[in-house]
């Protein structure tokens, strides 16, 4: 990794070496870059305080490449800062992203041995040291247990002081990397989270953590208004990450709030290239700000701007040539279904490695094309492609559904569709689109309960069609062929008003310069009015 090349940074106010009392944090953040404020405690020198403050606001932006070069660099010449050793290690967990192996592992263990071994005065830094030692300590543990267990030393820890944006924060990211690990208890895991994140949210508005995560844990249908205020100040407290630029969109994505994600994705693209040009970052950051850029510009009718947006991952900054061939093809992918161009979707050529959603695009443009020799090849290569994943994910993670994928079930409904057994195929679909809704449903991609709306409707049933239109519209709200065949399966059920209404709310989420095709249908209707 490379160190990014930065001005020395000083702290706009000194941080507490002794413990906080509640309301009474001293923020830190450098000068030279826009993170937001941090308030760390810690028993380490002056010098040290800049690389604390930067390390740890980027920790909370998720940006581990540069969090990680900072507290490297910052050790160099200041080895008996427990705080480093601490920020060191935590930054090998990426938490919510990739959960470390063994090696990894064993490298944080050994640092917040360094820490601990330093013997510091202040309480609040003996505390994080202690909680990361429970996360990284030696055994063989799931890694449920692994992060139940450091999740309820934050709890401890939080519980000591909850104005303590640090210890709060954190406490919170642990719930919401349990979410993802206790299916069964998904929904009351990211609940607390929010309980936690709120009232800290009204004390600390300049925290990068806080506003991040609460954004993450109100990444649901039902629960996404409760992280909108964050989403609408995050990027303000950290312009400076790319991560930070993007991550409103995830709530303006779930309220089917498209420009506002379209400006929140154009922003951290640019940003993310920035990064990667100086080695901050990796090419991830750009690929998913694109996905939802690309995904925003297809909902407001820009099917012209969203191509553009393909076409530029030849340019991704930092990435591999395999790389960029793999994020083409998944955005081709995403265009040409959400486009229902079956022949376009059908014809997409497999990309170098992996091509799980090509294949899954590939079969179901067949299949709704009529070509059900080619779509019953592609089935072959994309149950082969799932079981090839699930391999490689066993022997990484211990957390698995034993659920059926959706991509699976999606593919093999329009094959039985095409092969005139509808029953089997609504049955496929709505099981897929039952198990999406229960995960908290697809926020940039076609949703399954989308797709058994549209196949009720070819078979002639608008009225089931309609009334699953509008459940997945409660989930995807503002979805462009949501509201389309909303419209036309009123129409066919001679519910005029109603489709107008559909028709309206398609006109208002698009642009003056929308081009997609359909809108012209849109305008047909609404000109009777």
């Amino acid at each position: 990794m490379h160190k990014a090349s930065r001005a020395i940074f000083t702290l706009v106010a000194a941080i507490f070496l002794l413990p906080h009392a509640a309301n009474q944090f001293a923020y830190a953040s450098p000068q030279s870059t826009q993170l937001g404020k941090v308030a760390f405690p810690n028993s380490c020198s002056a010098n040290a305080q800049p690389a604390i403050a930067k390390g740890v606001a980027l920790m909370h932006s998720f940006q581990y490449t540069e969090a990680t070069q900072v507290f490297v660099e910052a050790l160099r010449h200041d080895s008996k800062c427990p705080a480093l050793h601490w920020g060191k290690a935590m930054a090998i967990y990426e938490q919510i992203w990739y959960f470390p192996d063994g090696k990894h592992l064993n490298e944080g263990r050994k640092e917040i041995e360094k820490g601990q071994k330093l013997h510091t005065a202040n309480p609040r830094e003996q505390g994080f040291l202690d909680t990361a030692a429970r996360f990284f300590q030696k055994g063989k543990m799931t890694q449920q247990a692994r992060i139940q267990v450091y999740s309820d030393a934050l709890e401890k820890l939080h519980s000591q002081d909850p104005h303590d944006p640090e210890a709060g924060s954190f406490y919170a990211l642990s719930l919401i990397a349990l979410s993802e690990q206790d299916r069964d208890h998904t929904v009351d895991d990211l609940k607390k989270a929010i309980a936690v994140l709120q009232p800290l949210l009204q004390e600390h508005p300049n925290h990068p953590g806080v506003a991040h995560y609460l954004i993450h844990a109100a990444d649901r249908p039902e629960l996404a208004q409760q992280g909108l205020e964050a989403a609408r100040c995050y990027a303000a407290i950290a312009p400076d990450s790319s991560h930070a630029l993007h991550m409103p969109s995830h709530i303006f994505v779930r309220l089917g709030m498209w420009q506002e994600s379209i400006v929140s994705n154009a922003a951290s693209q640019k940003a993310g290239a920035q990064a990667a040009a100086t080695h901050r970052a990796e090419p991830h950051y750009q690929v998913h700000a694109m996905h939802f850029l690309t995904y925003s510009y297809l909902q407001s009718g820009q099917e012209a701007k969203a191509r553009e947006v393909v076409a530029q991952t030849k340019d991704i900054v930092g990435a591999t040539s395999d790389g960029k061939a793999d994020a083409n093809a998944f955005f081709l992918a995403l265009v040409a279904i959400d486009l229902h161009r079956w022949k376009e979707a059908a014809s997409l050529p497999p990309p170098p490695k992996d091509g799980r959603d090509t294949f899954w695009a590939r079969t179901v443009g067949a299949a709704r094309s009529g070509d059900l020799q080619q779509a019953e090849a592609d089935l072959k290569r994309l149950q082969e492609l799932i079981s090839e994943g699930e391999r490689r994910g066993r022997s990484r993670t211990d957390s698995h559904s034993g659920e059926k994928p959706s991509d699976l079930r999606e593919a093999e409904a329009w094959i039985a569709f095409a092969k005139g057994k509808g029953d089997d195929a609504v049955a496929e679909l709505r099981a897929a689109a039952d198990y999406e809704d229960k995960q908290g449903g697809e926020s940039t991609g076609v949703p399954a309960r989308e797709m058994l709306a549209d196949m009720l409707f070819e078979l002639k049933r608008p009225a089931d069609a309609l009334a699953e239109y509008k459940m997945n519209l409660q989930n995807a709200p503002n979805r462009f062929d949501g509201l389309l065949g909303a419209a036309r399966a009123a129409q066919a059920l001679g519910e005029a008003a109603t489709a107008q209404s559909y028709y309206a709310k398609l006109s208002e989420i698009c642009v003056a310069g929308a081009d997609r095709p359909e809108l012209a249908e849109a305008k047909t209707v609404l000109a009777r009015k």
